[in-house]
């Protein structure tokens, strides 16, 4: 309810700013499930009755019919309680630091790889430390191994096994991922 209270003077309710500004979150928050793959949606707690119109949303082409059903969408979600949005919201985020604790490990691996490859037996020592469930032996193979395929110019099957197995490596450990990066960090600092 809007309006004023004639005993205080105080304003009832939201201001239509603050409205507007909680419409254009969930308008947001539509057009973000639009876009998201099935499996995706799958995994996200959404009612029932917004289902029709999220899959109509997403299987529209026309830009302008697009658009106008992602405001009915959002227009839809308005109506649901505050508590499923936000329900909605945590399982976003939830997914998206998934997604970007798995690229940090991607990069991690990455510059284990080429700490490996410009390295030499103490850049193996501190995986092996770090990762003693390692096979320092295949790792050491598959080092030889790449660096003859870059200086031979073949295809890098080797570099790619290399980067599979440090992945691997990290995963079947389940080391810290902080030893990592600090190591990591460390080696950064010393060059």
């Amino acid at each position: 309810m809007r309006g004023r209270n004639i005993e205080t003077g105080e304003f009832l309710g939201e201001s239509r700013s603050q409205q507007r500004r909680e419409a254009l979150d969930v308008l947001e928050l539509a057009e973000t499930l639009t876009g998201l793959a099935d499996g995706q949606l799958a995994a996200l707690p959404i009612p029932e009755e917004l289902l029709p119109p999220l899959r109509d949303a997403r299987r529209f082409k026309s830009h302008i019919a697009k658009k106008r059903q992602i405001a009915f969408l959002a227009k839809q979600m308005r109506r649901q309680d505050d508590d499923v949005l936000e329900a909605i919201r945590d399982a976003l985020d939830a997914h998206s630091e998934g997604s970007k604790r798995q690229v940090a490990d991607m990069h991690r691996a990455e510059e284990w790889r080429q700490r490996l490859l410009d390295g030499d037996d103490d850049a193996l020592a501190a995986f092996i430390d770090i990762h003693p469930n390692a096979d320092r032996q295949r790792l050491r193979q598959l080092v030889r191994n790449t660096k003859e395929e870059a200086a031979r110019n073949k295809p890098p099957r080797a570099f790619r096994e290399l980067f599979r197995e440090i992945r691997a490596a990290s995963a079947s450990d389940g080391a810290s991922t902080d030893q990592d990066a600090d190591i990591a960090d460390d080696d950064s600092s010393d060059a």
